[in-house]
């Protein structure tokens, strides 16, 4: 499958073939099916941090006992993994030094 540049933005969760749609905080080469999977660990991440929002107005729940937010800190670092594997060597090595990947 063909590869193409894309830029992405962690804090918004987006995803651009141009570079100058939005600020964007890594590169990465991806195929169309490595996009599809970003963009799902994105919307669940997404996902999980409504639930948390929603969660936290509850409030007899404790906020240590928050499976939302557990949810959410997983799919991010999905996220942050995958494009660590897809990414240019910038990203990489940002990825690296932000020392938030399980295991790297």
């Amino acid at each position: 499958m063909e590869k193409h540049t894309y830029y992405i933005s962690m804090g918004s969760g987006e995803i651009s073939r141009s570079k100058s749609d939005t600020t964007y905080s890594f590169k990465i080469e991806a195929t169309d099916d490595e996009i599809i999977m970003l963009r799902e660990y994105f919307d669940r991440a997404h996902e999980a941090d409504v639930k948390s929002f929603l969660r936290s107005h509850v409030p007899f729940e404790e906020y240590h006992n928050d499976p939302q937010n557990d949810a959410y800190d997983e799919n991010l670092q999905q996220a942050y993994r995958m494009v660590y594997e897809l990414g240019d060597d910038e990203a990489q090595e940002l990825i690296g030094k932000m020392g938030i990947i399980d295991g790297m």
